[in-house]
């Protein structure tokens, strides 16, 4: 089993940064590959950014590209997404979600996946 962890949510005003941490345990042995998804209020949950197990094949939404930077520390199997330039629909629960060997956009497809830490933009 996979323990996932995220932090770093908050309440910002539109233009702000941010950024979210997520902390993945319980295989000490591997690497995860790792993506960022969101759930804004009465929407489907979807797909932010990815980044494979050796830090590449990395993968922004069209909608965050130039704003979101996903990044890791491997030896922390700890990844991050940087939220910069945030505007109030980037309003979401920002959820975590690792596998072993998937990278998919759909998040059906992520087996392990944190509890989600609130994003709120006020314009």
């Amino acid at each position: 089993q996979v323990q996932v962890v995220e932090s770093g949510g908050g309440l910002v005003q539109a233009g702000d940064s941010l950024r979210l941490s997520c902390a993945a345990s319980g295989r000490t042995s591997r690497s995860y590959n790792m993506a960022w998804f969101r759930q804004p209020p009465g929407k489907e949950r979807e797909f932010v950014a990815r980044i494979g197990w050796s830090g590449g094949s990395i993968l922004h939404a069209d909608s965050v590209k130039g704003r979101f930077t996903i990044s890791r520390e491997n030896a922390k199997n700890t990844v991050y997404l940087q939220m910069n330039s945030l505007k109030p629909e980037d309003t979401a629960v920002y959820y975590c979600a690792v596998s072993l060997n998937i990278m998919g956009v759909t998040w059906r497809e992520w087996p392990y996946w944190g509890q989600g830490t609130q994003v709120t933009v006020s314009s």
